[in-house]
This record gives structure tokens, sequence and C-alpha cells, in this order.
């Protein structure tokens, strides 16, 4: 399941839970199932993590993939260029072309480091989204059981009397 559908699955639990007599704002939640539903979102997040990772690898491995492809196309620009102008007839011609395959390349390379900046971006904005959204949920779930403990729900001698349900 995924981490923010668990976070939501939390938030119904508490939101769901009977209210304490006299309290507007405290609630009483089967502790067992409130660890057990954090202890699975625990066990989510590492993943989410571990995705993240690998996405920076491979925006490295892009980013190399596109440096090389470029340095390839400068490479052979820069090659035919000097073809062309170890031809005496053609020398003149051969510059201006050289020069528009170096630019027509630079510009290339250029373009796909933009597009890969562009996508690297977007999928970290993705993810951090992502994180702030569930940190903000946790937050507000780990509220909502301090206040819990605050009234006193998980007291020691309380916890045996019967609920006044």
């Amino acid at each position: 399941m995924d981490p923010l559908d668990r976070i939501d699955e939390i938030i119904a639990m508490v939101e769901t839970a009977r209210s304490v007599p006299m309290s507007r704002n405290s609630c009483m939640v089967d502790r067992g199932e409130m660890i057990a539903a954090l202890d699975e979102l625990r066990a989510e997040l590492p993943a989410d993590l571990r995705r993240a990772v690998a996405l920076l690898e491979e925006r490295d491995k892009i980013m190399e993939a596109g440096k090389r492809e470029a340095d390839r196309i400068i490479s052979e620009g820069e090659a035919e260029h000097s073809r062309l102008v170890s031809r005496n007839e053609i020398t003149v011609s051969a510059e201006h072309e050289g020069a528009r395959i170096i630019a027509e390349a630079r510009a290339e390379a250029q373009r796909l480091r933009d597009e890969v900046d562009d996508y690297v971006d977007t999928a970290l904005a993705n993810f951090e989204q992502f994180l702030t959204r569930a940190l903000a949920s946790i937050e507000r779930g780990r509220d909502k059981m301090h206040a819990l403990r605050e009234i006193g729900t998980f007291g020691g001698d309380e916890a045996e009397r019967p609920l006044p349900f």
C-alpha cells in the first residue's frame, strides 16, 4: 500500500475513533491497531527513500550518457570539419559546414542537459511533496497520540479499568 494511503488510513482511524466523554478533541483508539498501522507505515517509507536514491542515480547515469553523446557528436563534428578543411577546393565551405555541425552538436548537447535537468527537478519536486505530506501526516498523528497520552488514555492503572462505553 502506498504510504500516503496508509497515512490516510491512520487519519481515518483517529477521525472515526470514539470521542472521550466530556472532551471535544480527544478520542480513544485501539493502541495495538494504531501501533500496527504506524509500524506498517514505517516499513513502507524506506522503500520510497530507496526509490529516491535510485532516481538520483538514474539522473547521474542519464546526465553521463548525455555528456558522452554530446562529446561524441562534437567529436564527429570536429572530425567532419577537419576532413572538409583538408580539401583545398572546398576549404571555405568546409569551414562553414564544420562550424554549423559543431554549433548543432553543442545545441543538441545543451538541449539534452536541459531535458535531464527538467526531468530530475520534476521527479525531486514530486518526491519532496510526498515527503512533506507524509511528515505533516505523521506529525498530526503524533500530536493526537501525545494529546491522548496527556489526558491519561495511556495511563497505567486506568488501562486496567473497563472502557466507559
